[in-house]
């Protein structure tokens, strides 16, 4: 099993997604021997994961079910232990656009934080691309180095313990894209700059703060990047269900037979129709995305 391959059996040693519910999932490590607990029973690992396929139902000990999937940087940014705050799907996607990231990209990061981010980085940029992350915290900066070698991408990525606004990222010049994910980005834009190829590249600085932005994009700007841009990801999402409409009354004085103006209350009729209804509820801000390119001149 590797986060970047799929494996079709599960193997021990392996992470796998126990699938609960859309809103119930957890990450567990195959071991001969070990037990895990759920609402729906018991899950052994010898006889009811190590050996089946990834996406397997597997029947538990009180008559309950779940399904064991394949874990993929989206399902681990889910269930992922927190070390930090972590970035979701809705700013990655946008991230790894932005950044024109493909298959063979040399990206810096920092700060490596819970590995939200640099799991689907490294699935981006596979087999051939190379991360370099950048974490000021021992103890996360070990942690995150265990993760790669447990997910089998340690080969993709290098995680250094140190600070970037002092230190850098240890290279210069090999970077495709660059990603700041700091208190204070502006303090790190020369070394963005600096680990970019000189051939130009791409940056991008998360933010919570509007004041951080501010001295970011006057970082950047002095230092000769050109393109900045600065965007806010929301996301909405629809829930399809079935809602009830009034007719329309024309004011027509004949009535088609079979469709009725009024119900035998003398209400006006209603047609049952599928509809997109929005959350009453929606996450809010996350963060401000600020990117820009590196001058050629």
């Amino acid at each position: 099993m590797s986060f970047v391959e799929y494996g079709e059996y599960i193997q021990e040693g392996d992470i796998a997604i126990v699938f609960l519910g859309r809103e119930s999932m957890f990450p567990v490590k195959a071991q001969h021997g070990t037990q895990t607990q759920t609402k729906y029973g018991v899950i052994r690992h010898s006889s009811d994961l190590i050996g089946k396929r990834f996406g397997s139902k597997v029947n538990c000990s009180k008559g309950g079910w779940v399904y064991v999937l394949h874990p993929t940087p989206e399902l681990w940014t889910q269930n992922l232990p927190h070390r930090t705050q972590i970035l979701y799907s809705t700013d990655i996607s946008m991230i790894t656009m932005m950044l024109e990231l493909k298959p063979g990209s040399v990206v810096c990061e920092s700060g490596t934080g819970s590995g939200s981010l640099s799991h689907a980085i490294i699935r981006t940029i596979a087999p051939t691309g190379h991360l370099y992350t950048v974490e000021f915290h021992e103890q996360r900066a070990e942690k995150a180095a265990e993760e790669f070698l447990e997910h089998k991408v340690a080969h993709l990525a290098t995680v250094k313990n140190q600070d970037v606004c002092k230190e850098g990222f240890g290279v210069v010049g090999v970077a495709d894209a660059v990603f700041l994910d700091i208190p204070s980005p502006w303090e790190a834009i020369g070394h963005a700059k600096a680990a970019l190829k000189e051939e130009g590249g791409r940056m991008c600085s998360f933010s919570p703060c509007i004041e951080q932005v501010q001295r970011t994009c006057l970082a950047m700007d002095e230092l000769g990047f050109k393109e900045i841009s600065t965007l806010e990801v929301l996301l909405r999402v629809y829930d399809v269900r079935s809602v009830s409409l009034q007719l329309p009354d024309f004011g027509m004085e004949t009535q088609v037979e079979g469709d009725p103006k009024e119900t035998g209350s003398g209400q006006q009729a209603t047609a049952i129709c599928k509809s997109g209804v929005t959350p009453k509820d929606m996450a809010g801000h996350t963060g401000y995305l600020t990117f820009a390119t590196k001058s050629l001149l």
